[in-house]
């Protein structure tokens, strides 16, 4: 039995353009012979389908997925928002939330996890759908929150279809009380978390280097005043306490209420759910965020065609 070398795995993927366990699998079953792993490959559909994931897909479906007190939501890119608006794309996002919803929510055990409907795992159903669509497809992002006691509030944003839009959040809340109540809590602080993306939920959980980082910003405009260190100081804390305040979940002003604090308002729904209530997680999915588009210059490409 041939060794399947890191180098030939990287040598069979820059050929064929399929992912690296696809290529190790290749590899195992032939032998260690290139030729015969890209045919093998190639037999697969999996060498035609994955040579489109050079393409960007930025456009697709934000899913979610809840069974009262866990819920789950996924990010399914397609290249083009008309792929985005097919039945078939859209059945296949929903039934990846739902698969998601067994799992333990990350990228990898969903991707790995048996969809119903073709009996194959997740990946390699989107695979399929890649290769009949003729469109780059990939799960990109999956998130799972989870409470013993409680709910775990869903909303999604832009709404396409059932459980499908453009931007979805998750967010648990844990009490006692009355579960319809907690979600409809749940459902407007979820809505809120849509419209301000706060960074944490509370101010000692904001990433400790991102508030480093505004820090050294605060420090560096505040000696442009010229004033004392001691007063630049004052002024940092002051400008480093209102930045927690705009960033922090429960201590930004409620979008249904500017009137009080998210933290005020779930606390004022205690009344109602009869019951204490702790926002222990949160989750956020705006579709293709991060993700660098490739802008095509049409003007440029006809000329450089022109011009033979």
């Amino acid at each position: 039995m041939a060794e399947i070398t890191a180098a030939l795995v990287k040598e069979l993927r820059e050929k064929s353009g399929a992912g690296m366990m696809d290529c190790k699998k290749a590899l195992t079953e032939n032998n260690g012979d290139i030729e015969a792993a890209i045919d093998w490959l190639r037999a697969k559909g999996i060498a035609k389908a994955d040579k489109k994931s050079g393409r960007t897909a930025a456009e697709g479906l934000i899913g979610v997925a809840s069974n009262g007190t866990k819920a789950v939501v996924v990010e399914v890119n397609s290249e083009t928002d008309f792929v985005a608006r097919n039945d078939a794309f859209q059945t296949m996002v929903r039934g990846i939330a739902d698969v998601a919803l067994t799992t333990d929510g990350t990228v990898e055990a969903v991707g790995e996890a048996t969809y119903p409907a073709s009996g194959k795992s997740v990946t390699d159903t989107i695979k399929d759908a890649v290769a009949t669509i003729g469109e780059n497809m990939n799960l990109r992002r999956s998130a799972a929150l989870e409470v013993e006691d409680g709910v775990v509030a869903t909303y999604i944003h832009n709404a396409a279809a059932d459980r499908l839009g453009k931007l979805g959040v998750l967010v648990a809340l844990k009490s006692t009380g009355n579960k319809d109540a907690l979600n409809a809590i749940g459902r407007q602080v979820a809505m809120h978390i849509a419209a301000t993306a706060p960074l944490a939920i509370r101010s000692e959980e904001v990433d400790a280097a991102v508030a480093e980082r505004e820090r050294n910003v605060f420090i560096e405009q505040s000696r442009e005043s010229g004033k004392p260190e001691a007063i630049i100081e004052k002024m940092v804390e002051g400008r480093m306490r209102k930045f927690f305040e705009e960033v922090a979940l429960l201590s930004q002003a409620f979008v249904i209420n500017p009137d009080l604090t998210v933290g005020e308002a779930v606390k004022a729904a205690e009344k109602e759910v009869g019951a204490p209530i702790e926002v222990t997680g949160m989750a956020r999915l705006l579709l293709g965020d991060g993700i660098e588009k490739e802008e095509t210059d049409f003007a440029a490409e006809v000329a450089a065609v022109s011009k033979g």
